[in-house]
């Protein structure tokens, strides 16, 4: 019976399929390991209390990717290019959603529009990270090879979607909360549809790949078409609401390292 539990399976249990699917894992972490950097070097000065949790955030996406990377070298397997069309941090970025990478790129501080843009994104991707990592840790956190690495990356991306949601909280206390809604909304649209175009370029490699039949790419793609239009119709809403986290000042402190990935 096809389910997400045997689709994950196949792919991890191919050399091919699993280099390429670590290979998009480690390059769009890196990527934010960079934006993240970027953001905390120019937080405004009203804001510097802000840098050390953004720092903390990207030196997490940072070890996530040494973490993908290591789990292909455990295989004696290497990073493979990332298709253009599976690049979901690049066309994010493509699409206007967060911070342009030309901004990040200059030394001029940011606004503090900038960081509730920045802010919104990441509550928006963050919100798919935790599912997509909760749902890993489900089927695979007792596994003897991924276990470890899941467990840790899941528990990075609840503290990262805590976070988010308590500094978003935090400003539209301050008066910021309409600009907040406003950019969550556009975050989240824009999310549902690329995660959809990356899902389906996403399994169209991996069925090549695996040898999939027509039949069963078939009910694969109608699946996250499926996804789609239940977001787009409504499910869209659950990565704009906003509450105070039980995990309260989840980046306060420093990265916790993973000498036995890196």
């Amino acid at each position: 019976m096809l389910s997400a539990k045997s689709l994950f399976q196949e792919i991890l249990d191919n050399d091919e399929s699993f280099r390429l699917f670590c290979s998009i894992a480690a390059s769009g972490e890196a990527q934010g390991g960079w934006e993240n950097a970027r953001i905390a070097a120019l937080v405004p000065a009203g804001e510097r209390e802000l840098a050390p949790k953004i720092t903390r955030h990207g030196a997490d996406e940072d070890k996530h990717g040494r973490i993908f990377n290591a789990l292909m070298k455990k295989r004696g397997l290497e990073p493979v290019p990332v298709p253009s069309e599976t690049d979901y941090t690049m066309l994010l970025e493509q699409n206007g959603i967060g911070l342009a990478h030309d901004k990040l790129g200059r030394d001029e501080p940011l606004t503090v529009q900038d960081i509730i843009t920045y802010l919104s994104h990441s509550r928006v991707t963050e919100q798919r990270a935790s599912e997509e990592m909760e749902m890993l840790r489900k089927y695979f956190g007792d596994h003897p090879d991924l276990g470890r690495a899941v467990r840790m990356i899941s528990n990075d991306e609840d503290n990262h979607l805590a976070y988010c949601h308590e500094e978003l909280l935090r400003f539209a206390y301050a008066g910021h909360g309409r600009a907040i809604q406003r950019t969550l909304r556009e975050c989240a649209l824009a999310e549902i549809r690329i995660y959809r175009d990356v899902s389906l370029a996403v399994m169209a490699h991996m069925g090549r790949i695996l040898g999939w039949s027509k039949p069963k790419a078939a009910v694969l793609a109608f699946g996250i078409h499926a996804v789609y239009w239940y977001e787009r119709l409504g499910g869209w809403r659950r990565m704009v609401s906003l509450k105070m986290p039980e995990r309260r000042n989840a980046l306060g402190g420093p990265a916790a390292a993973a000498p036995e990935f890196a």
